[in-house]
């Protein structure tokens, strides 16, 4: 039984990608029934999703005392490259595919206006909590601030200014934070805000900015929609890594050095 167990476990380890395409398939089929039965599709499956695949990886660090959730797993060790940098951007630039140049360029000065205002403001709110909670220090303040950005610029904004790993821990998980929310919340508030239309959708993604939180909150109102609000929200995460080390440090130790 162990043999035969211990062929299964190597077979699907050497074919790690297939096998992390295929629980994460099997993953977001069940967030989806459970999205569908449960609640009517009031919470998307892609927050369902995200809060499983939270839990998965808090259960494997707890089971093997690592600290890469479900890759420090043999059987799901491919995770590390479908997770990776470089299939994430594909994702990335993928959901761009759709959107009208038209409609875009309609958007004009609101959706820079937006861009810049969605950087700054999270970056604030990110860095005021921080300093809340007793981190005052510069460093810290902007990393946690960059990661309340999105969960992409905070670790990007911690290396290039030397960040520690529990601080870059902390944005990271800021950002998720911020991403689950929107996912979650941004469906019950869509009527009231008129987010209906490719204008206020690319607005949205350019206040908001979180791609996985935008996407997965524009497909549960308006599946059309994901692509506007995608695109701006991509030139978001990118402003951000721009941003963070440089203009919002330099503002930050200016304040608080």
């Amino acid at each position: 039984m162990n043999t035969t167990q211990d062929i299964l476990v190597d077979l699907l380890a050497k074919n790690g990608l297939l096998t992390a395409f295929a629980v994460v398939g099997l993953t977001m089929w069940i967030s989806y029934f459970l999205s569908a039965r449960l609640t009517r599709g009031h919470l998307h499956g892609s927050a369902l999703a995200i809060m499983i695949g939270l839990l998965l990886a808090y259960m494997a660090g707890t089971a093997t005392g690592g600290t890469k959730g479900v890759v420090d797993l043999k059987l799901l060790s491919g995770m590390g490259l479908l997770g990776g940098a470089m299939l994430r951007d594909f994702a990335i630039v993928s959901t761009a595919y759709g959107a009208s140049l038209s409609d875009m360029r309609r958007c004009g000065l609101s959706g820079i206006v937006a861009l810049l205002l969605g950087v700054v403001l999270s970056f604030v709110i990110g860095a005021g909590v921080a300093y809340a909670f007793g981190y005052t220090d510069v460093v810290s303040m902007t990393t946690i601030g960059a990661g309340a950005v999105t969960y992409i610029v905070g670790p990007v904004t911690g290396a290039a200014i030397g960040a520690s790993s529990d601080v870059v821990a902390l944005s990271i998980a800021a950002g998720l934070v911020k991403s689950v929310l929107v996912m979650v919340g941004a469906p019950f508030f869509a009527k009231s805000i008129g987010l209906d239309n490719p204008r206020t959708a690319m607005v949205y993604g350019g206040m908001i900015g979180t791609t996985s939180g935008v996407c997965g909150s524009l497909a549960a109102i308006d599946p059309k929609l994901v692509p506007y609000g995608a695109m701006t929200s991509t030139f978001y995460t990118g402003l951000g890594c721009l941003m963070g080390p440089s203009v919002l440090f330099f503002a930050t130790r200016a304040l608080f050095a």
